[in-house]
């Protein structure tokens, strides 16, 4: 059994002191950049007068200050990147010690009138989706929302199986969200795609060949101007010509250049994301078949998209004055570079969406993966074709501290309901939340906070926190029949799992009484499966008549004037209720 605790110490010392060496040498390569770019400068004074040689001697030193430039940046990126791996394992030792609301809320994936999200605090502070979601990019965000909300029941196998092979990969699921927390996105994931799809090229058909056959003049030029062939007023006019042809797209190469500079560093580190996907090999089918989208005989997706990273790159570098003017004018390289820009696109449009959504998909399951591997005593529940729905020995909602959570058992059949009923802060609601979200996270695939479950997948609906609405100008009481009316139209379309926490709370008692029972008449006669947790005691009597119905509660007792929970799930109906005694007790009442 893996010790998370102990792993996350462990990488973050050893990342932090792979931090510490590289910001060494990070300090001695900016020293020498320096002394470089004095010996630059030391150079042109030595030389000048003698152009040959000094236009000899520069381009040797230019060439070199490159060299240290692009490993400089290379430093830069080993350091960033260890950065995030520090800050990964110390988010996830404070989430061991359950301090995880500074973490992404997911408030903006929110639906009130969704199947269950409100009621089982999915989103939002404290939430489940808080609790779980290590998602690096925006995109992957949005497809674990999407998971988790999506009350699917298929494939729950091989979602197990690929959560769980996930789980085993702790270092390289790291190291994937340590590349995705550098993306820097200005545009979304869709916005990208949809421009790459919409894309129209304005380099003539033959523009690729042209600048490269000016670019061989160039070079040939220079040969014979060293060799004293020809005069150096003729590099000169060749200049004038380059910036000339450049000047004629000049318009269209900037509007480009506009677009392309704000989404290269989301395709720099795509290529990266691919790259690591590629990189690992998988046994589980689902995770097989998302890595064979970017991976085949002929070419490797990373290969790809890390050239036209490359593109993108060279063109945002116009805007230094050397690249710019000099290498335009002599190379007309901003020409040579749109084509290769063009061609790319060409190629490879269709393709981008599909990686893009393979990226997302591993950055959402990974989330999913650190779950199970957060969680080592969590089981993965036993997935049956029986008549019982869920059997769950020693669960508890697993956001509360496993050193004070009680463990309840739990079994319910298909086509059966249970009334729940006890006194105020006995754990009706917790318990409730507690078999639907397992519910949910059996759905997804994830282990569940239990000691053994067995389950019939079944979709979930719930009905616990109706609130009235001074937007749409709803009563309190009118919100609530509108999401019991949605649950009567769902129940005739499908298999349910309901769950309600008290009916009718908008009336009276004796109206409440009489509509509660002929909704649960109602529930019970469509073949649903739930639990009610209600104050009403007369509901209770449904199991006299139903044999689907059965009576459960959660109990309360008073000694020395103290009131106490057991929090233990109980057949029966509850005897004692505590509103007056917690009034007196809080000195509301005489």
């Amino acid at each position: 059994m893996n010790n998370p605790s102990q792993f996350y110490t462990t990488q973050k010392a050893t990342h932090q002191e792979a931090l510490s060496k590289i910001k060494g040498q990070l300090n001695i390569s900016s020293t020498i950049r320096v002394l470089l770019f004095l010996g630059i400068v030391g150079s042109i004074y030595a030389t000048f007068g003698l152009w040959k040689v000094m236009v000899g001697v520069l381009i040797v030193e230019i060439a070199l200050f490159v060299f240290l430039v692009v490993r400089h940046s290379k430093l830069a990126y080993q350091r960033d990147i260890l950065k995030a791996l520090v800050t990964i394992n110390e988010t996830e030792l404070k989430v061991l010690n359950r301090d995880f609301h500074d973490l992404p809320s997911g408030k903006k994936y929110h639906e009130p009138e969704h199947f269950y999200s409100q009621d089982i605090d999915l989103f939002g502070r404290g939430s489940f989706f808080q609790y779980l979601n290590r998602t690096a990019l925006e995109s992957g965000s949005d497809v674990l929302a999407e998971i988790v909300k999506a009350n699917e029941i298929t494939a729950i196998p091989a979602k197990q199986k690929a959560i769980e092979e996930l789980s085993t990969f702790p270092e390289w699921r790291q190291q994937f969200s340590a590349i995705a927390s550098l993306v820097e996105t200005e545009v979304p994931a869709t916005t990208v795609t949809k421009w790459l799809q919409e894309y129209t090229p304005f380099v003539p058909k033959h523009g690729k060949i042209g600048a490269r056959i000016f670019s061989g003049i160039t070079l040939a030029s220079f040969a014979l101007y060293f060799l004293g062939f020809i005069h150096g007023g003729f590099l000169i006019g060749l200049f004038i010509a380059g910036l000339a042809i450049i000047g004629r797209f000049m318009k269209n190469i900037n509007t480009l250049a506009a677009h392309t500079g704000k989404i290269q560093s989301t395709f720099d580190q795509y290529y990266k994301l691919l790259a690591k996907i590629e990189e690992q090999t998988f046994e589980s089918d689902l995770l097989k078949e998302k890595r064979g989208h970017v991976i085949n005989a002929s070419q490797k997706a990373s290969g790809v998209l890390r050239e036209f990273s490359r593109q993108l790159d060279a063109l945002d570098q116009r805007n230094n004055i050397l690249v710019g003017i000099v290498a335009n004018g002599l190379f007309v390289r901003d020409l040579a570079i749109v084509a290769k820009i063009e061609t790319w696109i060409a190629n490879h449009k269709d393709d981008v969406a599909i990686w893009f959504e393979i990226i997302a998909f591993f950055d959402a399951y990974n989330s999913l993966g650190n779950y199970d591997f957060n969680h080592p005593l969590h089981h993965y529940p036993e997935i049956t074709d029986t008549q019982v729905t869920l059997k769950a020995t020693q669960t508890a909602h697993p956001l509360l501290d496993p050193a004070k959570a009680v463990l309840n058992d739990v079994t319910i059949d298909t086509e059966q309901f249970f009334i729940i009923t006890g006194a105020n802060m006995a754990g009706k609601s917790t318990f409730l939340r507690t078999v639907a979200l397992q519910i949910v996270m059996g759905n997804i695939g994830l282990p569940v906070c239990a000691q053994k479950t067995t389950y019939t997948p079944i979709k979930l609906i719930t009905s616990m926190r109706t609130t009235d609405s001074l937007t749409d100008d709803e009563s309190y009481f009118f919100s609530e029949l509108k999401r019991l009316k949605f649950i009567v139209d769902e129940i005739k379309n499908d298999r349910y799992f309901i769950i309600l926490d008290e009916i009718l709370k908008g009336t009276n008692s004796t109206d409440k009484a009489i509509g509660s029972r002929k909704f649960v008449d109602k529930l019970v006669g469509s073949k649903s499966t739930g639990i009610i947790a209600t104050h009403d005691l007369s509901l209770c009597e449904a199991a006299n008549d139903l044999p689907q119905v059965k009576n459960y509660y959660f109990d309360a007792r008073i000694e020395n004037d103290e009131l106490y929970f057991d929090y233990t799930f109980k057949e029966g109906i509850c005897q004692n209720m505590n509103a007056s005694f917690l009034l007196k007790k809080m000195e509301i009442v005489d």
